[in-house]
């Protein structure tokens, strides 16, 4: 229903006694730009059928933008997450190693062979 140019829609449950939900147009603001965007009574039944909980943030225009640098893929030399490998002395044979992680102490470390020793030993 179109009533003045502002969208209107009514959730009617099946159930004996419940009552109608109404959506009408909402004006929000953007978190991003500051600008103002509408809220449609159908985003807004979409969003009760989904059972979304909060109203949307960004407006379309930065909502794209903001989807379009995660999705974006990352160039043969750019990577999204560089790998940390730290120098350490294996706990159980003494050899210098490297490991993908930052070793926290108290906790041993193992070379890639002595991991692999314990590995088979504990399945074993």
């Amino acid at each position: 229903m179109l009533v003045w140019g502002v969208s209107l829609f009514k959730l009617r449950t099946p159930q004996k006694g419940a009552t109608s939900m109404e959506f009408q147009d909402k004006v929000l603001t953007c978190i991003d730009c500051g600008s103002t965007f509408l809220f449609t009574a159908g985003e807004q039944l979409f969003f009760h059928d989904k059972q979304f909980k909060n109203e949307p943030k960004r407006c379309k225009a930065c909502k794209s933008k903001r989807v379009s640098t995660f999705a974006a893929p990352a160039s043969a030399n750019e990577h999204r997450f560089q790998r940390v490998e730290t120098r350490a002395i294996c706990s159980q044979c003494g050899k210098e190693t490297t490991v993908p992680f930052r070793p926290t102490q108290g906790r041993p470390v193992l070379c890639r062979q002595c991991f692999s020793q314990r590995k088979t030993a504990a399945t074993a």
